[in-house]
């Protein structure tokens, strides 16, 4: 493993993208060197041309742009496929995810414990406590159906934390367009075989509002459930 691929999908985040970016670019990635993929998706603010910006002062960023706006999964999509790193995350373009918590995602794949690591905020306390109480309920029972179905035992599905392998993402076709990508994932990775060893590792977590640019709503809980059903008994 010598490379970190960090795929940052980004719609109308102009106040945060730069700080995250930051955090990024200074994060501990136990040696490995790092690549930064922004999918910019249409913005309709000035988060484009802050990424823009970003690309030319840094070597390790680059900017793709989509010139209609199609959703977290197709950005996601579009950003796996750049993406050159042995190792691929995804980061949010807001605060809500720390990437001081790379270096403790990163150890159990270096250490050769697991192929795939996810990142819970169920594990942390603090994390938890910073849940609004009806995301955090929506989230616990989307991922108790999800390993129902997939015979994982995960407490955070739908986290934005992925660590995975590039080799075993070129395996998997994403087909969801908006947030259904966080349980498409999640099965298709369940229903490989050789099944990866997938592990969790606690990470920290701070919720923000609506009024502050959160963008997934009660339409994409039940877009979870379908997609849930649908990638894993319909395969």
């Amino acid at each position: 493993m010598n490379k970190l691929s960090v795929v940052i999908p980004c719609y109308n985040e102009e106040q945060t993208l730069a700080d995250v970016v930051a955090k990024v670019g200074s994060a501990d990635c136990a040696g490995l060197d790092l690549e930064i993929v922004i999918v910019d998706d249409c913005s309709a603010d000035n988060s484009a041309a802050i990424a823009e910006t970003l690309a030319n002062s840094d070597h390790r960023v680059r900017l793709i742009r989509h010139p209609i706006n199609q959703g977290k999964g197709a950005a996601l999509r579009t950003g796996f496929t750049a993406a050159s790193g042995d190792l691929v995350i995804v980061q949010d373009a807001d605060l809500e995810y720390d990437p001081a918590d790379y270096v403790k995602l990163l150890a159990p794949i270096l250490n050769g414990e697991a192929d795939v690591v996810y990142g819970s905020r169920f594990l942390d306390r603090g994390a938890t406590e910073a849940h609004y109480l009806l995301h955090g309920l929506a989230n616990r029972f989307l991922t108790g159906l999800s390993n129902l179905l997939t015979g994982l035992k995960l407490t955070d599905m739908e986290t934005c934390y992925k660590l995975v392998p590039k080799r075993l993402l070129d395996q998997i076709t994403i087909t969801e367009n908006r947030f259904g990508i966080e349980p498409e994932i999640t099965a298709k990775l369940a229903h490989m075989k050789p099944k990866p060893r997938l592990v969790e590792v606690p990470v920290s977590y701070i919720n923000r509002s609506y009024a502050e640019g959160k963008k997934i709503g009660w339409k994409d809980g039940v877009s979870a459930i379908r997609c849930i059903l649908k990638f894993n008994l319909l395969r």
